[in-house]
């Protein structure tokens, strides 16, 4: 056994999901995630010879469902990840294998650096953060978000429940990232009003310049920028108008994570936030659509119901 597989075997499979030795691994991946599945998949068989892996082909974007006997199969284990390249966590079938009891992580977009990096750390001082201003989301109603990039919007969570990614994993339907670090709500949807500049990182597209987006009662109706920002409106027209609609709003607690062009690790870097647009019913919101793209702000000012709580990349609670 390998230092790495070692690893993982440890803080993955010990630490965030507390898998014992009868318990049955799920590993969903697909030729692009071949190699990094490959290594959770040898972790787990530290721990259980239960262990199997599961390949397909068929996503183009982020909550696309999977096949049905992809999606069948994912209610079936006690343990499964989703190392993919696009994103399973906003779909009906990660839903469905949730309620059915499976402890489950989301790994899109996964590297091996980014596994050296961020998954052999300490998930509880993490988990302890995230529930923190999990808790002050489900407490608050009204957001602003300023950043030096162009910011300035404002937005409802009122009466909508504050979610923690703490990247343990422990009970029957746990679910969230690996790697994980981030509180996240769904905003109302029709209240989100103003400018968002994304500056750090946009799911799946290379941003060569900040993407620019007004945003009028919830919805983007005018994107601006080079390349990236054409690529957004492209993929916004492809699939139609709901997917932009802001869907989510987070803030990161990592301290592990770097910003990198992969938003799974750039979303839970300590002291940014992101906004994502399209599906959110996974998580108490009201947009059905198989689109889920977050966008970074860097060095933001969040400020809930007159509470000032991140400023400057820290985090005051």
């Amino acid at each position: 056994m390998n230092q790495l597989t070692k690893t993982l075997a440890q803080s993955v499979f010990d630490q965030c999901f507390g898998l014992k030795h009868k318990e049955s691994v799920l590993v969903v991946t697909d030729k692009d995630k071949l190699k990094e599945a490959v290594l959770f998949l040898s972790a787990a068989k530290q721990i259980t010879d239960k262990v199997e892996m599961l390949e397909f082909n068929t996503m183009t974007e982020n909550a696309q469902e999977p096949p049905a006997a992809v999606a069948k199969k994912m209610t079936q284990a006690d343990v499964t990840l989703l190392v993919t390249t696009y994103s399973l966590s906003h779909t009906r079938a990660r839903k469905k294998a949730s309620q059915a009891g499976v402890r489950m992580a989301s790994l899109p977009g996964i590297t091996q650096g980014m596994i050296i990096r961020t998954l052999a750390i300490d998930y509880q001082s993490i988990a302890k953060l995230s529930q923190k201003i999990a808790r002050v989301l489900t407490d608050g109603k009204l957001v602003s978000i300023t950043s030096p990039g162009g910011t300035n919007l404002e937005l409802s969570i009122a009466g909508r429940r504050g979610i923690a990614d703490t990247g343990l994993y422990i009970k029957p339907g746990d679910f969230g990232n690996l790697p994980a670090g981030e509180a996240f709500t769904a905003p109302l949807e029709n209240s989100v009003n103003g400018v968002v500049v994304f500056d750090g990182a946009f799911a799946d597209i290379d941003l060569d310049s900040p993407i620019k987006l007004e945003i009028i009662n919830g919805r983007a109706v005018n994107i601006t920028g080079r390349q990236a920002a054409q690529q957004l409106r492209n993929l916004i027209k492809q699939i139609g108008v709901k997917a932009g609609l802001i869907g989510e709003f987070g803030l990161g607690t990592n301290p592990a994570a770097k910003l990198s062009p992969e938003v799974l690790e750039a979303e839970k870097v300590y002291g940014t936030c992101h906004l994502a647009l399209g599906n959110n019913l996974g998580f108490g919101g009201t947009i059905n659509v198989p689109f889920h793209s977050d966008g970074i702000i860097l060095k933001p000012t969040v400020t809930i119901d007159g509470r000032v709580i991140l400023k400057d990349n820290k985090i005051n609670l």
